[in-house]
């Protein structure tokens, strides 16, 4: 992403119009425009006020991710009750149509036993609860995924 597109997602994420933005900075909007389009950027005060104005960090506003900042929300305001409503197979499935339809083609109680195993392990080793185990295993298995495809 650049600069201007980094403005204009962030600006929208905080539900401003650019006639605000320009207001509360002390500018036109179609200074903000020319930002938001890379036409020209904001000083380093201007850009220290937009972070502000948009609740993020200077750093977090220049490399600003919409879809990032929406799954950290939505990370953060999920809690136990929410979650056990969620069928995340189902959920997931939609993007990922195998997640549903592996189910009566792979051996899951083979992977599930030898998954368990692992799961005691780490608790068994280093004192983590099943949770805190759980989300270990998965963060291994992603970065042995991850490295793999890279390879």
């Amino acid at each position: 992403m650049n600069l201007g597109n980094n403005l204009f997602q962030a600006r929208k994420k905080s539900g401003l119009s650019q006639e605000a933005v320009a207001e509360k900075l002390g500018v036109s909007r179609q200074t903000i425009s020319k930002w938001e389009t890379d036409e020209t950027v904001p000083d380093i005060y201007q850009s220290k006020r937009l972070a502000k104005l948009y609740n993020l960090s200077l750093d977090e506003l220049i490399e600003f991710d919409v879809d990032e900042k929406e799954i950290e929300e939505i990370i953060k305001n999920t809690n136990e009750e929410k979650e056990s409503k969620i069928n995340w197979t189902n959920a997931w499935g939609k993007k990922y149509p195998v997640l549903v339809t592996c189910q009566d083609r792979v051996d899951i109680p083979k992977y599930a036993h030898e998954i368990r195993i692992m799961l005691e392990t780490l608790s068994a080793d280093y004192g983590y609860n099943a949770l805190d185990s759980m989300l270990i295993l998965k963060d291994i298995l992603y970065h042995e995924w991850k490295d793999k495809e890279v390879k």
